[in-house]
């Protein structure tokens, strides 16, 4: 996780983004701290990367990297206001000992390659390149399924599908994405959780689970209350400081596989 120190919205790159709106820096620092103590509270391990002047959008730690199996693959972001943050979180890995491996294509991490137990779901349309996926497939050795998102308010695969684990899969907003793409997703995952629009509209969909807990938006309570009723344990947290940017739990979390 990066704290978000710098955290503003200067820039508009998703339409999420309003720079005329006012961002209380102090407050979304407050219920960042909070994300952090309650990952930490569910015995989760939690590592920090320094922020650096002028990157706003550090915080999303989550668009940094991949990483699986101990291997790294690096961010290369779509919009220059961004460009800087790749190389800081590829050079934080690379010191830690971890192999590292740079883009080849523009490429938003975790943004748009989420892992699953058998496949890593791969978002294209408006970041991440096809090219990227394929790169992805050959350094981690998973089979990569791409979805077309469709939606400019769902940029980012993570915005519109959680990884959940567990007997759902994942949950997911149907509307974010293209008629192939829905129709691979019901075929892969028969029993996953559908989001409504209005649950995928606070990001609630901008979860992070560990097959059992799913954090997530506090104001997604339809979204909670479906992942109550098929077993799972919701914990609800207030980043609605941070959404100002297009961001939630998971775009503040790069989880890392070693």
């Amino acid at each position: 996780m990066c704290r978000p120190t710098y955290f503003a919205v200067d820039y508009a790159i998703n339409p999420w983004m309003d720079p005329t709106a006012p961002v209380d820096v102090d407050r979304a620092l407050a219920q960042w701290t909070t994300l952090l103590e309650t990952y930490r509270a569910l015995g989760h391990t939690v590592d920090l990367i320094d922020p650096i002047p002028g990157l706003p959008d550090m915080v999303f730690a989550a668009n940094g990297a991949t990483v699986i199996d101990g291997k790294v693959l690096g961010s290369e972001f779509r919009f220059p206001e961004r460009a800087e943050e790749g190389p800081a979180y590829l050079d934080w890995f690379a010191t830690r000992g971890f192999v590292t491996q740079e883009a080849k294509s523009v490429n938003e991490g975790e943004g748009d390659l989420l892992l699953t137990d058998r496949y890593l779901l791969a978002g294209t349309g408006f970041r991440t390149d096809l090219h990227a996926h394929a790169q992805a497939q050959e350094l981690f050795g998973r089979p990569v399924v791409t979805l077309q998102l469709v939606d400019p308010h769902f940029y980012h695969l993570d915005t519109a599908l959680t990884v959940l684990g567990g007997p759902a899969g994942i949950a997911y907003l149907p509307e974010a994405f293209s008629a192939g793409s829905r129709k691979v997703l019901r075929q892969l995952y028969p029993d996953a959780v559908i989001a409504s629009e209005i649950d995928a509209a606070v990001l609630g969909l901008n979860a992070v689970s560990d097959g059992r807990r799913v954090v997530l938006p506090v104001q997604a309570v339809g979204l909670a209350n479906q992942l109550r009723e098929r077993g799972y344990e919701p914990v609800g947290v207030d980043l609605s400081e941070l959404r100002k940017a297009g961001g939630g739990p998971k775009c503040c979390t790069l989880e890392v596989r070693a």
